[in-house]
């Protein structure tokens, strides 16, 4: 006599992975030239330090400030961008008379 195969039902296994889907977010044109235009303008920010005719010590607030906002930003596509329009404005502002002086 042969025996008869018994099929048992297979359990679902309750440990599913779920596939996030992938949500891809624009910017648009105008928002890009709005941060660029603000992070232009923050990096160009300075505090001098200065007792006069002695000393002058030159923060670039903006800067730090700057790359603060742009690490953590909610979209990062154009992180290398942002990070150059800041150190380009903190170059070329650090000649210029922009900023915040405090006499000592």
């Amino acid at each position: 006599m042969a025996k008869k195969k018994t099929s048992t039902p297979k359990k679902k296994s309750s440990n599913r992975k779920f596939s996030k889907g992938t949500q891809t977010t624009t910017e648009t044109d105008s928002m890009f030239f709005l941060k660029l235009t603000v992070f232009l303008i923050l990096g160009s920010q300075w505090i001098y330090i200065e007792r006069l005719p002695d000393w002058q010590i030159p923060i670039p607030v903006g800067l730090i400030l700057g790359l603060v906002f742009a690490t953590h930003e909610h979209f990062q596509i154009d992180r290398k961008i942002e990070y150059a329009v800041l150190v380009v404005a903190t170059f070329i502002s650090f000649w210029l008379p922009i900023g915040l002086v405090i006499q000592a």
